[in-house]
């Protein structure tokens, strides 16, 4: 990438990514994808953002969709182009929030979505709970469920929790550091909030072990659980569930599921904390390719 503009925007593009609090991988992948994008801009002779056209737009895609994978035989996934064309959204929305000449991308793409990361049965979760024990670390890990699966947090966001986020009079919880530095609230009823209300009185005062910590998960050294991922491992051995598992597998799970329970695609876009439709309507494919 030689355009000076280009350059410019490229790194604005990754500093808006760390403002706005998107997750490590998102700040890691998002501007290698953007800069693909800019190369192809610049390799076809528009150098600026007013030069974009949405048949800029569609050769790319086009180009995208005859690339092979690097890791596997054939080209490239349409899961994989739909992040690109993601990532060009998310960029001319940077551009339009900060004020510089920005463009439209009203292209689509159509075609199946694959199960992205993976989407657990509604049998498979109760598979899960059951492997769940009744010791310190068995009623955290219902909490970690229910947070992930229940209330379809983001990993970031279940980790990041702090206990006077949970407020159980109310039946909410408080998402503070949402994608974005979003807050929002996510309803906390029924069996979720009875395995969170078991895991604050029977298993967090004894990681705790008389430690000051505002953390709502502890590790065992009551200190702020930074990873999901060992414990999501476990029970998915105990489960005897052969597909891959982590928290966002639950949080694409309880996506789908509420699609399939009738409940409105705007209401789901709310509950998971979208900016946009578009994010939440990934789901509606995966229903439909299950029908």
């Amino acid at each position: 990438m030689k355009n000076p503009l280009y350059i410019r925007l490229h790194a604005g593009f990754g500093e808006w990514l760390r403002i706005l609090n998107f997750d490590h991988t998102s700040q890691r992948d998002m501007p290698v994808m953007l800069k693909a994008f800019l190369v192809f801009l610049e390799e076809n002779d528009c150098n600026s953002i007013i030069c974009i056209t949405e048949s800029h737009l569609e050769n790319y895609l086009q180009v995208l969709s005859e690339q092979p994978c690097k890791t596997k035989p054939g080209t490239l996934s349409l899961n994989y182009i739909r992040k690109h064309l993601q990532v060009i959204r998310k960029f001319a929305r940077y551009l339009a929030e900060s004020g510089q000449e920005s463009f439209s991308v009203k292209v689509q793409i159509k075609g199946k979505v694959g199960n992205i990361k993976g989407v657990l049965t509604k049998k498979e979760i109760t598979r899960l709970y059951e492997a769940t024990t009744e010791s310190v670390l068995g009623l955290r890990d219902r909490a970690l469920l229910t947070l992930y699966y229940g209330c379809g947090l983001r990993k970031s966001e279940g980790l990041s929790l702090n206990i006077d986020d949970i407020l159980l009079e109310k039946e909410l919880v408080l998402v503070r550091k949402g994608k974005g530095y979003k807050a929002r609230y996510v309803p906390l009823t029924g069996s979720n909030k009875k395995d969170l209300e078991y895991y604050l009185n029977f298993s967090r005062p004894y990681l705790l072990n008389g430690k000051k910590e505002p953390a709502l998960l502890l590790n065992a050294n009551g200190k702020r659980l930074k990873t999901a991922f060992e414990r999501m491992q476990k029970l998915r051995s105990a489960s005897g569930i052969k597909k891959p598992i982590g928290p966002h597998t639950l949080r694409h799970s309880i996506a789908t599921h509420l699609l399939q329970s009738g409940m409105k695609l705007e209401q789901i876009q709310r509950f998971l904390g979208h900016s946009s439709l578009e994010s939440t309507q990934i789901y509606t494919h995966i229903v439909n390719e299950q029908l």
